[in-house]
């Protein structure tokens, strides 16, 4: 991640609940808080950084897998009775 390789690995990537919630929270809220859906998030990334910019980028390469963990955290809330408002 940018150069920071061995600080970083200390922290190994758990790649479990925790991690899918807190991407979740990051790419389902925007920059001022508010609510909003993934590819919604992920657009205004990319507006604002513009496309050659390392974070469009790195957003345009992981959508997928970022996407997934969203999508197995809006399953775990389902499953729990949860439901999450979402701005339109």
């Amino acid at each position: 991640m940018r150069g920071l390789s061995t600080e970083l690995a200390e922290f190994p990537d758990e790649g479990g609940p925790v991690r899918d919630a807190l991407w979740y929270c990051d790419m389902t809220t925007t920059p001022d808080g508010d609510p909003c859906g993934f590819d919604e998030r992920v657009d205004e990334i990319r507006a604002r950084y513009g496309p050659e910019h390392v974070v469009a980028r790195f957003i345009t390469q992981a959508k997928n897998e970022i996407g997934a963990a969203v999508e197995r955290t809006q399953r775990r809330l389902a499953s729990a009775g949860l439901t999450v408002g979402e701005r339109q």
